[in-house]
């Protein structure tokens, strides 16, 4: 091949490595907006308690009535402030440094925006959280790949089901282990190596919530996750569920105060790179 002719090579791949760029910048906004969406709808649920229960405070003249309508509108006062810590958390995160890490904090707060969701399409979370130490890693980045599996759990139990969520600490490897597993469909064996492709999705297009269905959720989990010198892997049965295990390396006790560093640049893998390895139950 001329020299031309590689030059001419090289700028089709650069243009298409900007484009892949582009899409994944997009994929995060979408997931913002989500976000943004889901929280609107839970002020909104808190808001109506409140009024509703003000306005029977106020006609009722009894004080086993007002003690009802106080105690459900302090409940609500409660909820609203769960919510405004998980978005400040978020808000928090946005730092582009890895800093010492508490992992259950970040769940509970992911946990608070989907709740509303999980709720209402009959969706019981189990914890069951060890005692873990703190990893270094880019709290927002954590907490993108979190919110994925999360809705990627959701999704796969249309009819309800459960989500189990466990924290352990490998001592032996000197790593702290993430798992989500849920009680859904599976995922069929010849789909399963493909998972953490980009552009490849198990799911014939956005549900019923405009979420999910583009292929770049879980390729931008293991690409954020490997970025945090970790690991990701996958197992699943059919009709009986899913589990991703995440890996992340704890802080060595001499470093663990350590000022923060730079978190690295996510850039999207190449489309036949080779996927995180599977394991089968």
């Amino acid at each position: 091949m001329s020299m031309s002719g590689n030059k001419e090579q090289l700028s089709a791949d650069e243009q298409i490595e900007c484009l892949r760029q582009q899409l994944m910048e997009a994929q995060k906004m979408t997931a913002l907006g989500e976000l943004v969406s889901t929280t609107t709808h839970e002020f909104n649920n808190v808001l109506m308690t409140i009024i509703n229960y003000a306005k029977i405070g106020m006609r009722r003249k009894d004080d086993e009535s007002r003690k009802k309508a106080f105690e459900k509108i302090l409940a609500a006062g409660e909820r609203a402030a769960k919510i405004t810590n998980s978005v400040l958390g978020m808000a928090r995160n946005r730092s582009q440094s890895f800093e010492p890490t508490e992992l259950e904090t970040l769940i509970e707060e992911s946990l608070v925006l989907l709740e509303r969701e999980f709720a209402k399409y009959r969706i019981r979370v189990e914890r069951q959280f060890g005692k873990v130490p703190r990893v270094r890693a880019n709290g927002n980045q954590i907490q993108q790949v979190l919110l994925n599996l999360f809705i990627n759990a959701r999704q796969a139990m249309p009819k309800g089901g459960r989500v189990l969520l466990r924290l352990e600490h490998d001592a032996e490897g000197d790593m702290v282990n993430i798992i989500v597993r849920d009680s859904g469909a599976g995922v069929p064996p010849e789909k399963l190596p493909r998972i953490f492709e980009p552009f490849f999705s198990t799911k014939s297009g956005p549900d019923a919530t405009g979420k999910g269905g583009t292929g770049l959720g879980l390729a931008s989990c293991r690409e954020i996750i490997e970025a945090h010198r970790g690991r990701i892997r996958v197992a699943s049965t059919l009709g009986k569920g899913t589990e991703f295990t995440i890996k992340l390396p704890v802080i060595p006790i001499a470093t663990s105060s350590t000022p923060s560093v730079p978190a690295p640049t996510i850039s999207t893998p190449p489309i036949n790179g080779a996927p995180a390895t599977p394991s089968a139950d």
